[in-house]
């Protein structure tokens, strides 16, 4: 039970630190507060590698625990637990982050949630293939740098937090960047409207992308 509520610790910090760092800069008004974000989110995964990842591997995404499926890493099980904790964590950071701006709404710019959609002029299949390769190249990074063999050791955490920045320093522009459905899935069900439209996007591109990611794993990292 212990890796499953490290999980939803670790699921509700990357939401409430990385989300609230959206609402808080406005994310997208300007370059500031996109590399702002960009930084949040990495950091807050930095940090949360280096707190719970002795206890759980510090998934915090749903994405990343398909991609440990696929690759036999973890059970079916614990796989399907994880995903549930890592919901209900969002769900926790979310509706924090909701109370924040409820009580004190000059302190939010945009959103109120940091809720994923497709930007201004961005298709659902331009958000659609942006999700799936970004997530594919995370969890890729995620699987090559935590194999037991090949793998960076006590700096896979650093290298994940940094390549998430480096994701969301692209992905914003067009579709917030998700590459998480439990980051997406609980800023949606707050905010409504066009984040919840979207919200098919930021769960199908991020499974598919951690999909093919264990599969590219397969290919070139293990014998």
């Amino acid at each position: 039970m212990k890796k499953y509520l490290a999980e939803m610790v670790g699921t509700m910090v990357l939401v409430l630190l990385g989300c609230g760092t959206a609402v808080s800069l406005n994310c997208g008004a300007d370059t500031a507060s996109v590399v702002g974000t960009a930084m949040a989110f990495g950091l807050a995964v930095v940090a949360m590698a280096y707190t719970i990842g002795g206890t759980s591997g510090c998934h915090i995404n749903p994405a990343i625990t398909l991609g440990c499926l696929i690759s036999k890493r973890i059970s079916c099980k614990d796989a399907t637990m994880y995903m549930i904790f890592q919901i209900i964590g969002a769900f926790i950071g979310s509706a924090i982050l909701y109370a924040l701006v409820a009580t004190s709404p000059d302190a939010a710019q945009g959103t109120t949630t940091g809720a994923n959609a497709c930007q201004a002029g961005v298709s659902s299949v331009t958000g659609l293939i942006a999700e799936i390769v970004l997530t594919c190249i995370f969890v890729l990074v995620v699987l090559g740098t935590t194999d037991e063999k090949k793998g960076a050791g006590n700096f896979a955490g650093l290298a994940i937090g940094l390549s998430l920045i480096l994701i969301h320093l692209v992905g914003i522009h067009y579709t917030g960047t998700s590459v998480n459905p439990a980051r997406s899935i609980a800023p949606a069900v707050f905010e409504g409207g066009q984040a919840l439209s979207d919200l098919w996007i930021f769960i199908v591109g991020p499974f598919v992308g951690a999909a093919l990611a264990a599969c590219i794993w397969k290919a070139i990292g293990e014998k």
